[in-house]
């Protein structure tokens, strides 16, 4: 089956709201082996709306559309389906009591334009909003699935997740599509690329395999798509391909599912009964915070520091002054001294540091811009380890964050630092 998506909204043509909808309900559909083949953005216009809705409708099967549902005078896509379909508004009771009641619980009273939430096109089916007001709905025409959700990204992933993937999963269109996603850090793309080697071994020649590198600059994912026609075969040729990527590259792989590295080392320190304290100065407390982004990081997570300052290195760290005058506070030594006056004063098992030049000034011929040392210190042994994270400061900070993060998980693993 062909799908197409249609996203509704001035502001995603501005560039005021990032498109991920799109994205979303694409990766979405893939799953039930629904393929996505145009993706199409319109403002909110009648004339827009209907030309697309035209142009989907002759020649997809599945077409999912997101925004223009809430309560203003802006939101006109259910009088468009209207139009388009031939049909008329009625209310619908059971959305409408969930409208009530939420705005009971929010203290206020129910408005008409609130009210008029509730109204969806006579024929179509009604899709609960377990997230939001307005309900979504589907109407079913010639064979073909028309979908309507609303823009806001919660509300339209729970509709999707809950309601959209379960229905196409029930109608078993005859593909099973599965996929694997490996996170990897601390390696380029194209080093991944050739440590994983020639992919026929992995993927195959029928077509029925894929693999795709997706870089960012926080890492590479790999991603194992199967498309076969029983669960049986998708799940034998998925475990083939994830047992030759994994003897590979497994070092550098810290998730396969959908957790971030941060939530991968606060495992660890959990399983291993670990305690951890930050000393940060160019990331500013960014570490401390992705550590804390995690549920129960208290249970591990003792103290975090930031020194920003040659003073605060001194006072806070008892990093010696000498030292940061002889060899610099970006040094491997000033990092080393961090990390070691982090775990003495939190006593905690492992301390973790950082010192850098996130730029865009500060920089030397010896010491460029992006130049940075992650320390490490635990109750035996303590080192630094230098890197440089580019020049762009924002982007800067991220990388470093997931390198320290990764030097953490590496080190409780007993894998290569580098």
């Amino acid at each position: 089956m062909r799908a197409e998506i249609i996203t509704i909204g001035d502001e995603l043509l501005i560039g005021q709201v990032i498109n991920a909808n799109q994205a979303f309900i694409a990766e979405k559909l893939n799953t039930v082996g629904i393929y996505t083949e145009r993706m199409t953005t319109i403002g909110d216009t009648e004339h827009s709306i209907l030309e697309s809705f035209a142009a989907a409708f002759t020649r997809s099967d599945v077409i999912c559309v997101t925004g223009g549902l809430g309560p203003t005078h802006d939101d006109i896509t259910k009088d468009v389906v209207c139009r388009f379909f031939a049909t008329h508004l009625i209310m619908n009771d059971d959305a409408l009591q969930k409208i009530i009641d939420l705005m009971e619980r929010r203290g206020v009273k129910l408005s008409e334009t609130s009210r008029n939430q509730a109204l969806v096109p006579f024929g179509s089916t009604v899709i609960p909003n377990t997230a939001g007001s307005a309900p979504g709905f589907m109407i079913e025409k010639d064979g073909k699935y028309f979908f309507v959700m609303p823009g806001v990204p919660f509300e339209m992933k729970a509709m999707m997740e809950h309601w959209i993937v379960p229905f196409f999963e029930k109608k078993n269109i005859g593909v099973i599509v599965r996929h694997k996603t490996f996170k990897t850090t601390g390696i380029a793309e194209s080093l991944l690329a050739q440590e994983v080697g020639p992919v026929s071994g992995i993927i195959g020649t029928d077509g029925t395999v894929t693999l795709a590198f997706l870089p960012n600059p926080m890492g590479t994912k790999m991603r194992i798509t199967v498309r076969e026609k029983s669960l049986s075969a998708a799940e034998e040729k998925l475990g083939h391909a994830e047992s030759v990527i994994r003897s590979k590259v497994e070092r550098y792989i810290y998730s396969s599912d959908e957790k971030e590295l941060e939530d991968v080392v606060g495992e660890l320190f959990r399983v291993n009964h670990l305690t951890l304290a930050t000393a940060e100065s160019c990331t500013g407390g960014l570490i401390a915070h992705r550590i804390t982004n995690v549920p129960g990081s208290s249970d591990y997570f003792m103290r975090g520091f930031i020194v920003y300052s040659n003073e605060s290195k001194i006072e806070e760290l008892e990093v010696p002054p000498d030292l940061i005058s002889s060899r610099g506070a970006v040094s491997k030594e000033v990092a080393v001294a961090m990390a070691e006056g982090a775990r003495k004063t939190a006593g905690t098992s492992v301390a973790i540091s950082i010192t850098g030049i996130a730029g865009p000034g500060g920089g030397s011929e010896e010491k460029p811009v992006g130049t940075a040392f992650i320390g490490y210190a635990d109750t035996e042994s303590s080192f630094a380890v230098k890197f440089n994270f580019g020049d762009h400061r924002l982007r800067f900070k991220d990388r470093a964050s997931q390198a320290a993060l990764e030097l953490l998980r590496r080190k409780i693993l007993k894998v290569p630092v580098q």
